[in-house]
Parts: structure tokens; C-alpha cells; sequence
């Protein structure tokens, strides 16, 4: 069983990558993101939910595994934040590199709540929860930019 949470924990083991592996974790979420893309909205967020509730549950158990908090390898809430990101993104590979970069900086920074949620909550909601609100502050970025050019370019 410790296999197969780490295989999910890891964002199928993404995160074991070397160095930087929320980046490594971000990049892999694009694989079953661009098969999920064209859902219908209701199916997206109930996808998305269903992973906020399993990503809770593995990345608490995956952290007792490692018995480490928060440990690196751990990047299913990199796939989740990165799915909040991409909601309904314009079907064009610039803005799928933005919401990238988007992401990847919030995640980073940690702006605030990101960080409160960080330093405060602790197993498997508190790993998710930094990232589903750094990819709440991606998403809005990600289509005010994308409209702003689309307004500018056209």
C-alpha cells in the first residue's frame, strides 16, 4: 500500500526527480491535465475535487511515510494547484507556459494566505491548501494577463 500512495504523493514520482521537485511535480500535472482540459466544467471541479480529497489523505499518509513534513517529493498538491490554474485556460500553449510560470511564482512566494496555511496547518490539508490558493492567485492572474493581451494584440 506504501507504494501505491507514494506513486500518487509523488505525482507519479515527479517529485523524485532531482532538484526542485514542485517544478518537476508542476510539469508532470500537465500530462493528465491536457487529457481533463475539455471536460465539461461540473466534471472538471468534481475531478478537481476529488483530487483535493484524495491528495489529503496521500499526502498525510506520505508524510508519514517519509516521516518528514511537507516533504519535497510530495507533489500532488503541485497537480492540483496547477489543475485550479488551468481552469478553463485558453486553448493556446502561451497561456498553458503561463499559468505555468504563474503558478510556479505563487507557489514559491507564498503570498499571503498561502504562507498562513503553510506555517500553520500541518498534514495532508495544509499541503494542499498553500497550493490551491497559489493556484487561485495564478487562475485570476493567468486570465486578467490573457485578456488584457487579447485586448492589446487584437
Amino acid at each position: 500500500m506504501d507504494k501505491i500512495i507514494m506513486f500518487f504523493a509523488t505525482g507519479f514520482y515527479s517529485g523524485n526527480l532531482p532538484k526542485c521537485p514542485g517544478t518537476w511535480g508542476s510539469l508532470a500535472a500537465l500530462v493528465p491535465w491536457f487529457f481533463m482540459r475539455d471536460l465539461p466544467l461540473p466534471s472538471y471541479l468534481g475531478m478537481m475535487g476529488l483530487v483535493f480529497i484524495v491528495g489529503c489523505i496521500i499526502s498525510g499518509s506520505a508524510e508519514k511515510i517519509l516521516d518528514q513534513p511537507d516533504a519535497g517529493p510530495i507533489v500532488i498538491d503541485e497537480f492540483l494547484g496547477m489543475f485550479i490554474t488551468l481552469t478553463a485556460a485558453p486553448n493556446h500553449p502561451a497561456a498553458w507556459i503561463l499559468g505555468f510560470l504563474l503558478f510556479r511564482l505563487f507557489d514559491i512566494l507564498k503570498p499571503f494566505p498561502c504562507s498562513w496555511f503553510d506555517q500553520h496547518i500541518h498534514g495532508g490539508f495544509g499541503i494542499m491548501m498553500d497550493d490551491v490558493i497559489a493556484g487561485i492567485y495564478a487562475l485570476i492572474c493567468l486570465q486578467v494577463l490573457w485578456m488584457i493581451g487579447s485586448k492589446i494584440s487584437g
